[in-house]
């Protein structure tokens, strides 16, 4: 091991960051080996500098390395640079901490963030020197495990992991180690392990379904095929929130990451219901921690890391019930000690003057806003519940704070769109920048630009939108040219995503078990680090959909029947079925159906844990 070790530091000077790959940052945690029971390599499928961002990366690790016998450990996507030269000089794939290679770990777990990322797995269980489908790691370690919002549907990457873990994983997590550590001086078979394990709640173990399709391709049916198998399989869910492990210490990296900052979680789930957005569903219930903890944990964490900006994080900050009195609290502190405060996830229809004038204290060069949709008609298909006025509101209240520029989101191929909505985008956007003049000078400042981003809307398991089609991709270039062709002014600049990303995102979340051979294929082929556009290869992907005989439309471009047995139907995420073919309905009648804060609606959550507005 040490000849590998001193091999790697020469080869690492050859890499582009080697910050990257040697570990040893402030906060990072070490353990002697001989009095660690149970070792968890935790695997974020893409770059350090991304995985090192990641929250729940920083809460498992601090809560799994607060146990004294557990050692959990962090392994990230190597970069192209890095990848080869590790395969050339048999490198096997390595955790930060130990440098120990992860095929000799307990555990190697991937929390899957995005779909995109479904190669990386493939590439780094390779990496470590394993075989990537689970059926061929014939004995009891490692067991590959799988956490995360793409755990919603894991159908497609079943094949290549021994279990999952669905929702949310602070205490569950702790239950699987305890369990391996009863069981390890039994030395179980693998399989003797995870029917044990397939009886914690919230453990899936793909192995123990079988599935069956109708002659349409459609799944016919998924069926338990030993007793431990649960017919349904529930989501774990943390009730006490305010008081959930959170940790006081954040690994700091020597080399610049995405969100370079303390993060403070401020709630959990979304009261919203926006028909379009699978983590405001499958991250229910609303939950939100008091004043006091969240001050408390800036204060600790901006304290031990030296971090001067902190970020606080939710789905939608806006919605905390006591948010004016949140944000004076803390500028107590932030202030004081010349600590930037930022804002993210705001909602356009709760900004307020206090809002902004925090916002400006961090940044004053522009402010970024969602309406999704260009019209009022297709607001309320998407259950957005924002209105023109709101939207046009908020614009007003930054250019008089002398904000120059503003970026909007839009979404294009939502469901029942029209061309009319299209050109409301370009009108929204001109009544922005016409706002902007109507502003007096002497508040406005120099210019504006008004940015329009626009992806390609793709429907997601859990959702009212589970049953839609995703617009073929030559609707989405008529629907971009048609807005183009809209947009008058210079002051407005139009960006997309890249529409054939949006293709592929849509085949994998809808997926079943049979994209496995797919995903194998385009692997193989050379396709990791999807997610990046210089590293994408949709040439090589089709190809893999040619080889496969996959038929892409069947899981991306067809509307799905309310009672067609989805490849997730096994998995319970708390919002019933029900909820969503009503919500379905609604959309296609173009009416909203109210927040959680102004009255339960039914969405089936509230007989399983009480959250603020669940009680």
């Amino acid at each position: 091991m040490e000849e590998i070790r001193n091999k790697l530091e020469q080869l690492l000077l050859k890499t582009q960051k080697p910050a990257r790959y040697i570990g040893g940052e402030l906060g990072s945690v070490t353990k002697d080996k001989s009095r660690v029971d149970v070792r968890f390599a935790f695997c974020f499928p893409d770059v350090y500098d991304v995985g090192m961002s990641h929250l729940g990366m920083k809460i498992l690790y601090g809560l799994k390395n607060a146990v004294p016998n557990y050692w959990c450990e962090r392994v990230f996507m190597p970069e192209k640079d890095l990848e080869a030269l590790m395969r050339e000089n048999n490198i096997p794939l390595y955790a930060l901490e130990s440098l120990d290679p992860i095929k000799d770990f307990d555990f190697i777990g991937f929390t899957l963030q995005y779909e995109l990322s479904f190669t990386n797995v493939l590439e780094m269980l390779d990496l470590a020197g394993l075989p990537v489908y689970a059926r061929d790691r014939k004995g009891l370690t490692p067991i590959v495990v799988g956490g995360g919002p793409c755990v919603c549907n894991p159908e497609p990457i079943a094949p290549f992991f021994d279990l999952f873990i669905l929702g949310e994983g602070e205490e569950v997590n702790l239950e699987l180690m305890r369990l391996y550590e009863q069981m390890k001086p039994q030395h179980p078979t693998k399989e003797q392990f995870l029917r044990e394990a397939a009886k914690i709640e919230g453990i899936y173990v793909p192995q123990f379904y079988d599935v069956t399709y109708n002659e349409d391709g459609t799944v016919a049916a998924i069926t338990p095929n030993v007793p431990e198998a649960k017919p349904k399989i529930k989501k774990r869910v943390i009730s006490d929130f305010d008081h959930a492990y959170y940790p006081d210490s954040f690994v700091v990296p020597f080399t610049s990451i995405v969100h370079d900052r303390v993060v403070v979680e401020v709630l959990r789930g979304c009261i919203r219901g926006c028909r379009f957005c699978q983590a405001g569903f499958i991250y229910r219930p609303f939950r939100e921690k008091s004043i006091n903890t969240i001050a408390g944990q800036t204060r600790t964490l901006c304290e031990q890391t030296g971090y001067e900006e902190v970020s606080l994080s939710s789905l939608s900050t806006s919605d905390h019930t006591r948010i004016t009195e949140l944000l004076t609290t803390l500028s107590d502190y932030t202030d004081n000690e010349n600590i930037n405060l930022s804002l993210p996830s705001l909602r356009i229809d709760t900004m307020s003057k206090e809002i902004v004038d925090r916002i400006a204290a961090v940044r004053k060069s522009g402010l970024t806003f969602a309406p999704e949709a260009g019209t009022q008609r297709l607001r309320d298909v998407i259950n957005k519940n924002l209105t023109e006025e709101e939207i046009l509101r908020t614009c007003r209240l930054a250019f008089s704070e002398g904000y120059q520029t503003v970026k909007l989101y839009f979404m294009l191929g939502l469901p029942d769109e029209t061309d009319e909505d299209i050109e409301g985008i370009a009108n929204l956007a001109q009544k922005v920048v016409d706002l902007y003049y109507e502003t007096p000078k002497e508040q406005r400042g120099k210019s504006v630009q008004v940015s329009l981003s626009c992806a390609t809307f793709v429907p997601k398991p859990f959702t009212p939108f589970e049953f839609e089609p995703q617009a073929l991709p030559d609707e989405i270039r008529r629907k971009q040219g048609h807005l183009l062709d809209c947009i008058k002014s210079k002051k407005i600049k139009v960006s997309y995503h890249q529409m054939n990303v949006s293709v592929l995102e849509g085949v994998l979340a809808r997926g079943d078990r049979r994209l496995a051979d797919t995903i194998y294929c385009a692997w193989k082929k050379g396709c990791t680090l999807d997610s990046w556009d210089e590293h994408f290869r949709f040439d090589l992907w089709q190809e893999a959909f040619e080889e496969c005989r996959t038929d892409t439309a069947f899981y991306a471009n067809r509307r799905r029947a309310y009672d067609e047995t989805a490849p997730w139907s096994h998995l319970d995420y708390l919002v019933s079925h029900e909820f969503f073919v009503r919500e379905n309905k609604k959309a296609h009648e173009a009416k909203t159906t109210r927040n959680c804060a102004e009255g339960c609606s039914g969405c089936g959550i509230k007989k399983e844990c009480g959250g603020v507005y669940c009680g």
